[in-house]
């Protein structure tokens, strides 16, 4: 079991299996949001599924389209347990932040350095305690 610490920017625990996205994914058009898998045939893990895995990668690419695909997973239960990124990413943190006030479903984001994030690799588990926002 991996600890890691970071800055939190969707409050939250982070408890889980890792998947690690090997480049950032655009949740709009690169991610399914009924399945949970991604979807863009020229990412690295296209076919993965996310759901209940703790997402690790860099943050989102590209589309203000984020927030609503990632929100609306989020409430169909099929969007990651956790993301955990290298880059501060307005899209991911408008989208956990929307389903949470609205649904009362959490996808907690967890900012973290890029030499911590390459530490972390697919099929290990790792925690983070829980934090709030500061």
């Amino acid at each position: 079991m991996t600890s890691v610490r970071g800055r939190w920017l969707v409050a939250g625990s982070i408890d889980g299996e890792i998947l690690r996205l090997d480049e950032s994914l655009s949740f709009w058009g690169g991610f399914d949001a009924a399945s949970g898998c991604v979807v863009d045939r020229a990412h690295p893990q296209c076919g993965s599924r996310l759901t209940g895995k703790v997402v690790t990668m860099p943050g989102s690419r590209g589309s203000s389209g984020t927030p609503g695909v990632l929100g609306e997973a989020i409430r169909l239960g099929t969007a990651p347990a956790a993301l955990i990124i290298s880059h501060a990413d307005i899209n991911i943190v408008a989208g956990a932040l929307t389903a949470e006030t609205l649904y009362g479903a959490t996808c907690p984001v967890l900012l973290v350095d890029t030499a911590v994030l390459d530490g972390l690799c697919s099929g290990d588990s790792v925690q983070a305690g829980e934090g709030s926002v500061s």
